[in-house]
């Protein structure tokens, strides 16, 4: 399934026809948040049209996650390949496609937007917030891990998958020198992979999925062969080179004094305790939503992905004119179809700018992302939601790490105030007050409180996000209604 751009002319050449005074140079520019692969597509979609979009991107360097550059310093001599493994081409392509474009963007790396309301992003950098008024806003903002917690969940040493990825990739080291992976969904094993293949020693990975998931899916997943062909070999390899893998497991407890040194889970009717001095932990992925909320965007729950996402139509177009979405952000379904994802949304921009677009380009991405749709439900089946989860957590494990609220607190909550409702919960025990705002355990706390009352995570709503959807200095917020858009900062 490569990603690799249709031939084109130049995105320089399309910018150098552009005529001053046409609509696409009316009003102020477009912006994309976020440079993954959505954001790259994006824009250049955008520029190939004519238009100078502004890209905010929350890293130093373009690629997003999944393609996450490593720092540019001297000194630093990991290949591509050895990054990025299988998918170093690709990669490569969309470092080289941003070079690129950068004479025809403004690009603004290190760039928090951590508010917007009616029009206008605050936006830090370099210590300093500003506004940036948008007409068109294309939110690419990509995805997190999903946590669940369990006992021991909070010792020195325990790393979500995706922070122990950034670790290797951005900063050339191992989260430990003898680590356990565990959880289930795709990056599970590709995380293990790329460690034992950077030469650290992983001692197993224990994937809560079944090898009953795993075999119900595969009609599905042939529909994507490489993909499909790229997780049978990180299993072959991993098993070849003498790591232990496990399925069907149940997290039991991180055990250690001041710093992990073991991992129990049981599989079958057997109980496994496996030295370790570190844990890469996580449950698949959860959409950032923050900033489609803070737009207004209307929200509904999807069963698939288990969490509220904004709406959008095929196209990207949200329920709010002008913001449009693409990616992670908008629902799971990986870089490829991000790519596609992103190039969409900033084609509905240009159709409702009334610029011309190339309509045999449209549907074949719209047939493309409806195939994409199909692998991710088939995806999903291979590595589902362990429901049972908030029903067998103890009432003393801290589900909320900022206030420290045990998952014991949000049950009292419910068969003593009768809490019902997400936001209810909050007020009530400051579940999702601290300095993450919900984003690490919004998650868990909506499952516990739908267990307790038993009902379905849908019937429990969602955490209204409040800014700064980040930790931003205080001052900041004091500020920010004396900031002037595109002040530098300056009351």
């Amino acid at each position: 399934m490569s990603a690799t751009p249709r031939p084109k002319r130049d995105a320089g050449d399309q910018v150098a026809q552009r005529q001053e005074g046409s609509p696409a140079s009316a009003g102020p520019q477009p912006v994309i948040i976020g440079a993954g692969p959505a954001g790259i597509r994006a824009a250049e979609a955008l520029v190939a049209a004519g238009l100078r979009p502004r890209v905010l991107d929350e890293s130093p360097r373009a690629g997003g996650q999944i393609y996450r550059q490593p720092p540019a310093a001297p000194g630093y001599t990991r290949t591509p390949a050895t990054l990025y493994g299988f998918e170093h081409r690709k990669a490569s392509t969309l470092h080289r496609l941003m070079a690129r474009l950068a004479p025809y963007i403004d690009y603004e790396p290190n760039s928090l937007v951590w508010n917007l309301d009616n029009g206008v992003l605050d936006v830090l950098r370099d210590g300093v917030s500003r506004q940036v008024p948008y007409r068109q806003l294309i939110l690419a903002t990509g995805a997190t891990d999903r946590v669940l917690p369990l006992p021991g969940w909070l010792t020195p040493g325990v790393y979500t998958l995706g922070g122990s990825q950034v670790a290797l990739k951005y900063q050339g080291c191992a989260i430990g020198s003898q680590v356990v992976f565990m959880g289930t969904g795709p990056l599970l094993y590709l995380v293990a992979y790329q460690y034992a293949k950077a030469g650290a020693r992983v001692a197993a990975v224990l994937d809560t999925s079944r090898f009953s998931d795993h075999a119900a899916a595969l009609p599905g997943l042939l529909r994507a062969p490489v993909l499909l062909a790229k997780g049978l070999y990180y299993m072959a390899w991993l098993r070849r080179h003498g790591i232990v893998l496990h399925q069907g497991v149940r997290p039991l407890r991180v055990l250690g004094d001041g710093r992990v040194e073991a991992v129990e889970c049981r599989t079958g009717d057997r109980t496994l305790t496996i030295a370790c001095d570190a844990l890469g932990y996580g449950v698949g992925l959860r959409s950032e939503t923050q900033l489609a909320s803070l737009a207004g965007c209307r929200h509904a729950f999807n069963a698939r992905d288990r969490a509220w996402l904004p709406t959008r139509d095929a196209a990207g177009r949200s329920s709010v004119p002008g913001v449009y979405l693409a990616g992670d952000g908008a629902g799971i379904a990986g870089a490829d179809a991000a790519e596609l994802s992103g190039e969409r949304a900033a084609l509905a921009l240009l159709q409702d700018m009334q610029l011309p677009v190339d309509g045999r380009r449209i549907r074949h991405l719209d047939g493309r992302l409806l195939r994409w749709q199909r692998i991710r439900d088939a995806l999903e089946r291979a590595f589902p939601f362990p429901e049972d989860w908030a029903a067998d957590i103890a009432d003393d494990v801290v589900v909320c790490r900022c206030e420290e609220i045990p998952a014991g607190a949000l049950r009292a909550s419910v068969a003593g105030q009768h809490s019902r409702e997400l936001n209810r919960l909050k007020a009530l025990t400051r579940v999702g007050m601290g300095r993450c705002q919900g984003r690490m355990c919004g998650a868990a706390a909506a499952e516990v409180l739908a267990g307790a009352c038993g009902v379905g995570p849908d019937q429990v709503g969602r955490l209204r996000p409040q800014p700064p959807v980040k930790p931003v200095p205080v001052h900041m917020i004091v500020e920010a209604s004396s900031f002037a858009p595109e002040t530098g900062g300056q009351p």
